[in-house]
């Protein structure tokens, strides 16, 4: 960034010495891309947590209120798909169960990069929608929520003891996005930690065998959340935000109708750039999110 920031400056200085805007125009541009790529350097500077570098599960499930709900949670789901595209992690899905006429009520993506858990982890909670309903032939405005849950992938270093009396195992047929034998074999996958009510599902791969072993590593993530959540003191104000999937558990409002605006609740960080943030634009609220809670971890350390 030095670097790049060294021929910038030259650059601008040559074409303002020569007139040439339209040089002078890249050069501008070139030096807001290095600003932005310094802003993040530094914010990743700050993802020290233990888990903070590890690809993370990330889950989506559709509130009360069926289609529209189920829309919003397909939307949302699409949402960070394009924000992991676009920061070149790869997106794989694990889980997905369609909603009955559009979008889907559950489904459950592995982002894979450095620092996905660091970056996604404050995006756990209630999301949301404001917008005139497209399945509403009256065209009210309607209100949807839907919740995200986001668990870093365990590695190898990090041991996490599970006692396999305490699990269920479902087996089911697959649906959604899948290979061949979706809907034709028992292949996928559910497990349940009877002493948390942990849920995980997996689907993705060809056999049960692959899904039974893809469900345990996302159990072991998951329980390794519930204990990152205990340790930095704020599980209780999650588990309120995944429990109930309603009004007065929402942590960001993305509103459609009347007006265009996107508002964080927690660091009132907004845009009117709806179409944006739908489409993954997503690096101002993660930013400000992590930036809190790098400075609540601090003050509580200093206190």
């Amino acid at each position: 960034m030095e670097q790049d920031l060294e021929d910038g400056v030259m650059l601008a200085e040559m074409a303002d010495e020569e007139g040439d805007e339209g040089a002078l125009e890249d050069a501008r541009a070139s030096l807001r891309g290095i600003k932005e790529r310094a802003a993040r350097a530094e914010l990743e500077a700050l993802l020290s947590g233990e888990a903070d570098g590890n690809d993370a599960y990330l889950e989506v499930n559709s509130g009360a209120g069926g289609t529209e709900s189920n829309d919003w949670a397909g939307m949302l789901l699409r949402m960070y798909s394009r924000w992991a595209k676009a920061h070149d992690y790869e997106v794989t899905i694990e889980a997905y169960e369609e909603g009955e006429q559009a979008g889907v009520k559950s489904a459950t993506i592995l982002i894979s990069g450095p620092n996905a858990y660091g970056w996604l982890k404050s995006e756990s909670g209630v999301h949301r929608l404001v917008r005139i309903s497209p399945y509403d032939a009256a065209a009210k405005r309607h209100t949807s929520f839907a919740s995200i849950g986001v668990s870093p992938v365990v590695d190898d270093a990090i041991e996490i003891d599970i006692n396999p009396s305490d699990v269920r195992t479902d087996t089911y047929r697959a649906s959604g996005a899948g290979g061949q034998h979706i809907n034709k074999t028992d292949s996928a996958v559910r497990l349940t930690h009877i002493p948390t009510n942990t849920v995980v599902a997996c689907q993705a791969g060809r056999s049960q065998h692959q899904n039974r072993e893809q469900a345990w590593k996302m159990l072991r993530a998951r329980l390794y959340e519930l204990e990152l959540q205990k340790r930095e003191a704020v599980a209780q104000a999650l588990a309120d935000a995944k429990t109930d999937i309603g009004w007065g558990h929402q942590i960001r409002s993305y509103v459609l109708q009347p007006y265009q605006m996107v508002k964080d609740l927690r660091t009132e960080v907004e845009t009117s750039d709806t179409q944006g943030v739908l489409d993954g634009d997503l690096d101002a609220f993660m930013g400000a999110a992590l930036a809190a809670r790098v400075g609540e971890t601090r003050g509580s350390s200093t206190d």
